[in-house]
C-alpha cells in the first residue's frame, strides 16, 4: 500500500468525521500536501453529501487569485488583489453548502485564535488571523438545509495533516456535481468531487487541489475526451456544447440551467518556491488555464469560479521564470478536476465515472 492509498483509507472515515467515505484512490499522482508547510483536513457530513475542507499554512503564506467567477461566494479573497496591503494568509477554507457556509469561516479562526496564529494585532495576546473562504453550492444534492457551520469547520481543521489528500467525495467535494446545464432537457448530469496532483522536479514541489462542481462537462486535457458530464437516457455523453449548437439552430428548445450561484470550480495551485503576491496573480491566471482545457464551458455567466495561488516561501530560485511555474501548475489543476470526478462515488440521482463504467 502505497502513501496515498494509505491516507484514503485511514482519511476517509476519520477526517470525514463519521461522513460519506467516497473517496478512493485513482492512481499514485501526488497531493496538495506534498508542498512543504501545507496541511489538509475535510469534514464531510454523514446526513447528506456535503462538507468543507480547510487548507493550514505553518507559516503565513503568499496568495494570489484568478478571481473571474460571474457570482462567486467567498469572504476576504478581495484581499488577495495585488492593490491590497496584505500580503500573506493563514488559511484557506472551501466549503459545500453555499453562501450560506460562508459564516462557517469563523470556526477556521477560532482554531486558529486558540493556537495564537495571526497577525500581531498590537494589543495584550490578540492576533488576528487571515482566513480566505470560497464556498460551491451543492444545495441540490439532499436536504438543503445540512451544511457547514463553524463546527464543521473546526473539525476539518482539526484533521488537517501532512498525510495525501482524500479525493471524491470528501470535504468540499462531498457533494459537487457536474454536468448540469441541460438537465431541463432531460440530460442527467454526474457526481462531482474534490481531486489532487503533484509534481517533484528536483527541489522545486508544485502541487493543485480542485472542488469540481462545474455546470459543463469534464474532459480529459490530453485527449479531449469527455470524463463526466451531461448524459442521455443511455448514459451517452451529449457534449454541452454540441447541444448548445442546436440550441443556435433551433434543434435543442429552452434554456439552459446557469444560474447564477449554481456552479462553481474551486482550485488552489501552490509551490514551494518563493513568489510575490503579484507573481501569484499572474500564477493563478495561468493555471486557470488548465480548468478551462479540464472543463467545457468554463467561466459560464453562472459560475462562481475561483482559483487560488500560494507560496510557501521554503525556496529560493530567481532562475526560475513564472512562465514555467505557471505551464506547470495549468498541467496539474487539469489533472486534480479529472481525478476529482473520477475518484467520486454516485449518489442518488447523480451517478459517478465509475458508475457509469461498471454498468
Amino acid at each position: 500500500m502505497n502513501r496515498r492509498q494509505f491516507a484514503q483509507t485511514l482519511g476517509a472515515g476519520a477526517a470525514a468525521g463519521g461522513g460519506l467515505s467516497g473517496a478512493q484512490p485513482a492512481g499514485p499522482a501526488g497531493s496538495l500536501t506534498d508542498v512543504p508547510g501545507i496541511s489538509v483536513g475535510h469534514f464531510t457530513d454523514s446526513r447528506r453529501p456535503t462538507g468543507c475542507t480547510a487548507i493550514l499554512f505553518e507559516s503565513a503564506a503568499a496568495a494570489g487569485v484568478d478571481y473571474n467567477g460571474s457570482a462567486p461566494g467567498e469572504s476576504q479573497v478581495v484581499m488577495l488583489q495585488p492593490v491590497s496591503p496584505v500580503e500573506r494568509i493563514h488559511a484557506l477554507f472551501l466549503s459545500g453548502g453555499g453562501i450560506f457556509a460562508l459564516p462557517a469561516a469563523g470556526g477556521v479562526i477560532r482554531f486558529l485564535e486558540e493556537r495564537n496564529v495571526g497577525f500581531d494585532w498590537g494589543g495584550p495576546d490578540l492576533r488576528i488571523p487571515i482566513v480566505v473562504s470560497a464556498v460551491i453550492d451543492d444545495l441540490a444534492v439532499g436536504n438543503p438545509r445540512v451544511r457547514p457551520d463553524a463546527e464543521a469547520a473546526y473539525r476539518a481543521c482539526a484533521a488537517a495533516s501532512k498525510a495525501a489528500v482524500a479525493e471524491g467525495n470528501v470535504g468540499a467535494g462531498a457533494g459537487a456535481t457536474v454536468g448540469k446545464m441541460h438537465r431541463s432537457r432531460g440530460l442527467g448530469g454526474m457526481k462531482g468531487g474534490l481531486g489532487t496532483a503533484s509534481l517533484t522536479l528536483g527541489d522545486v514541489v508544485i502541487g493543485a487541489l480542485a472542488v469540481v462542481n462545474a455546470a459543463g462537462d469534464v474532459l480529459d486535457p490530453r485527449t479531449g475526451a469527455i470524463v463526466a458530464g451531461s448524459r442521455r437516457a443511455d448514459d451517452s455523453f451529449a457534449d454541452s456544447v454540441d447541444v448548445m449548437r442546436g440550441m443556435v439552430t433551433g434543434a435543442a428548445a429552452g434554456p439552459l440551467e446557469d444560474h447564477a450561484l449554481r456552479s462553481t470550480t474551486l482550485a488552489v495551485v501552490a509551490t514551494n518556491v518563493t513568489l510575490t503576491k503579484t507573481a501569484l496573480t499572474k500564477l493563478a491566471m495561468m493555471a486557470n488555464c488548465g480548468a478551462a482545457r479540464a472543463i467545457r464551458p468554463y467561466h459560464t455567466t453562472g459560475d462562481g469560479d475561483q482559483l487560488f495561488a500560494v507560496s510557501t516561501e521554503g525556496l529560493a530560485r530567481p532562475d526560475l521564470q513564472l512562465t514555467v511555474l505557471g505551464a506547470l501548475a495549468a498541467d496539474l489543476v487539469g489533472e486534480a478536476i479529472v481525478r476529482g470526478v473520477r475518484a467520486a462515488s454516485g449518489v442518488d440521482g447523480w451517478p459517478a465515472v465509475r458508475d457509469l463504467a461498471a454498468r
